[in-house]
């Protein structure tokens, strides 16, 4: 029992000092963990301001002589606290946590006498109803978060299929994934992480068919997390994600819920974050990067060449200048005799070798992207397109670069564009510049060992214990067609390599003489 002593004039301004002098106190999870006795309104309202540092939005609400309501302003419904909460207590003659939980139309209502849970409550929107002679305490979870609304995906547009994208709200993510899956094999799993923002996690999958052992690896590691805060989801990927060393992502990051859903259908796991609008998947291949979820919702022909479209513009994002660097530089015999007098008249006035020359347009072409995107869109757009075109023909007339490089480096730009993940975008433009400089120094045996790098390197990635390259490598031949191809989907594999529990294997779409049998 919390007992308050009476202290003279003397002691409260010493007191009061030493408060002003002495850093705010910390309190940790465990400091929190003690049982509440009987307190009276004056000692249950001083315990919970010392706990949460006084904020000037905590509010005070005596309802009657014996009910005293406390919450943090903003954080609650103030229409379910006004019109149904405090008129409800007002004719509760008998004012016992047992009655008033009864008695209140409210949906959520708990009962509880641990500080922590009551602190953790009231952070995150509940209202503390306080009786007389009562160590239990009431949590009317009344809570109103602003989010945004839902709205078409941003980095992940489409012209055929769902316009709706991810928000912040946690419980509105659900919702949209529970409108897609409405199986009551959809398993969600909540957890608290981070010491100061306790952020909502949920470990989403259908039990039966994303795999037990997957599962419980990324339960154990997102339990072992040991953080202070945790703000976005693609901060939680790097942390749960198999190796953090390497530039490559080993989780997909999504902000559209039927991606997401169909990363559920096929086996995959799914995780969301409460105030992050991107939902992770996992596990992935390498290839399911430069998949979109259009090319399933148009024809397969139309989906297999825009899947073939886009691996060879990854391709020829990254090799491209290399190789005109490599040549120009090394290996003069591989050109034909038809383009030797233009790229000769076109660098005759040229004073920088061509990896310095390559390097600086890859650079100003960066420039320009990173600053198109963070300035507002109609600004941004014209920054980029009257910025391309004044530097670019300002630097050919200065002779500072050739025109046939500013060609070669633009259509990079423009092909490193087409891959729908904006991760692996910046990756892909990333590698350019390490190649580029293998390529000046050691020509195209540079560019190989560049590739050698990448494959062996690849290779030895994995996505929670999957292969990174599968079904390249491991090859299976089954599964290998649908990851460079798209498939008609009456013989689309439901569950992939990477994914599939032994040697169990379903289909999307039975046959329609089984299904008629």
């Amino acid at each position: 029992m919390f007992n308050k002593k009476k202290k003279n004039n003397k002691e409260q301004i010493t007191n009061e000092q030493t408060e002003m002098q002495e850093p705010t106190k910390h309190y940790s999870k465990n400091e929190l963990k003690q049982t509440l006795e009987i307190l009276s309104k004056e000692e249950f309202i001083n315990l919970i301001k010392e706990k949460i540092n006084s904020p000037s939005d905590f509010i005070i609400k005596n309802v009657t002589d014996e009910i005293t309501i406390v919450y943090i302003d903003n954080l609650i419904e103030v229409k379910s606290l006004t019109d149904l909460t405090i008129p409800t207590l007002q004719n509760i003659s008998d004012p016992t946590p047992q009655t008033i939980k009864e008695k209140l139309p409210l949906a959520q209502i708990d009962i509880s006498n641990k500080l922590d849970i009551l602190i953790y409550e009231l952070l995150e929107g509940a209202a503390l109803i306080h009786t007389k002679e009562n160590a239990e305490i009431i949590i009317a979870k009344i809570s109103s978060y602003q989010s945004r609304g839902l709205s078409a995906p941003e980095n992940e547009s489409q012209v055929i299929g769902s316009q709706v994208g991810f928000n912040e709200s946690l419980a509105t993510n659900i919702s949209l994934i529970r409108r897609f899956v409405t199986s009551p094999n959809l398993c969600n799993e909540k957890f608290e992480v981070g010491e100061d923002t306790i952020t909502s996690i949920s470990l989403i999958y259908i039990k039966g068919v994303a795999s037990e052992e997957q599962v419980n690896t990324i339960r154990q590691r997102i339990e072992s997390l040991d953080v202070s805060g945790l703000i976005d989801s693609a901060i939680l990927a790097e942390l749960i994600d198999d190796s953090s060393k390497t530039v490559f992502p080993q989780m997909l990051l999504t902000e559209r819920p039927d991606r997401f859903c169909d990363g559920l259908l096929s086996g995959k796991i799914g995780i969301m974050m409460n105030g992050s609008s991107m939902g992770i998947v996992t596990p992935v291949a390498f290839i399911e990067f430069f998949h979109s979820k259009e090319d399933q919702n148009l024809r397969w022909q139309i989906g297999t060449m825009l899947r073939l479209l886009r691996l060879f513009a990854m391709i020829f994002s990254i090799f491209l200048t290399p190789i005109y660097v490599a040549a120009l530089t090394y290996h003069y015999e591989i050109i034909s005799q038809t383009l030797i007098v233009p790229l000769s008249e076109s660098r005759a006035i040229v004073p920088f070798p061509p990896i310095l020359e390559a390097l600086l347009l890859e650079l100003i072409i960066e420039l320009l992207r990173e600053a198109g995107s963070r300035l507002p869109t109609k600004v941004g757009q014209t920054v980029g397109i009257v910025g391309g075109i004044v530097i670019g023909t300002a630097a050919v007339e200065a002779g500072i670069t050739s025109n046939i490089l500013i060609i070669f480096v633009a259509l990079s730009a423009l092909a490193s564009f087409t891959t729908p993940n904006y991760v692996m975008a910046n990756i892909i433009r990333f590698l350019r510049f390490p190649i580029i400089i293998l390529a000046g120094i050691w020509g195209f045996l540079g560019i190989m060992l560049a590739v050698c790098f990448l494959l062996i390197h690849l290779l030895r990635l994995t996505s929670l214990g999957a292969p990174y390259l599968a079904p390249l490598y491991p090859t299976r031949l089954k599964d290998l067609p649908n990851s460079l191809i798209r498939l008609p989907l009456s013989i689309i594999s439901r569950q992939a390599v990477n994914t599939r529990k032994g040697d169990e294997e379903s289909t999307k779409q039975k046959d329609s003489k089984k299904v008629s049998e």
